[in-house]
């Protein structure tokens, strides 16, 4: 039997109801059918914890109650093997997890300082806003492109207020959408950081 698991957003406070609902799930079911193969599915491994240590014990969690845990992307993509090289690539990928997080938490606090130098407040260019995100993701989401986009953008306010925003702009946008959405609590914690500062000063 195999259960898909919800992890949702690592946020600082840890509630993923559904991720816990569907570990219990899996651990009653194998309980009660112990010759039952249960796998639980999670789209990748850096969705599951928020260091290598509790990417491990959770996988050695898994293992000890004989679940299995399969991955659809990243680089552990299938079922995984926690004996032999299956536990050793394992431990090497959630460590460069959590490194990549740590650098993307480093980089958008300095991002937000560098910011605040210049009298800004927040990591994305003014000059997209969240609406004009929310229309470039949907859009593209249906297939079309950046550059087909970019005409239908008026960049609300500022010196460069009525004209098209640059296809840099948007590109840079996207990407820094794309690392909030990969690593959530890296620019939360981030966030949290420079706040902390701006008070201390």
């Amino acid at each position: 039997m195999r259960l898909t698991a919800a992890t949702g957003e690592l946020g600082r406070v840890r509630v993923r109801p559904k991720f816990e609902a569907a570990l219990e799930a899996c651990r009653q079911i194998k309980a009660h059918a112990p010759h039952c193969r249960v796998i639980l599915t999670v789209y990748e491994m850096k969705r599951l914890g928020r260091d290598s240590a509790e990417l491990t014990a959770l996988a050695d969690h898994l293992t000890a109650h004989g679940i299995a845990l399969e991955m659809l992307a990243g680089p552990l993509t299938g079922i995984y093997d926690p004996t032999g090289t299956g536990r050793v690539l394992f431990a090497f990928f959630a460590a460069m997890a959590e490194t990549e997080r740590e650098n993307i938490r480093e980089a958008t606090l300095e991002g937000l300082n560098a910011a605040a130098r210049k009298g800004h407040h927040g990591g994305r260019p003014p000059v997209i806003t969240d609406d004009m995100l929310h229309t470039v993701l949907r859009r593209r989401a249906n297939g079309e492109s950046v550059e087909s986009i970019r005409p239908d953008l008026i960049i609300p306010t500022g010196k460069r207020k009525g004209r098209n925003p640059s296809l840099a702009s948007i590109y840079r946008a996207l990407a820094e959408h794309d690392k909030a959405q990969s690593y959530p609590e890296a620019v939360e914690q981030a966030h949290a950081d420079f706040a902390a500062l701006q008070v201390g000063t």
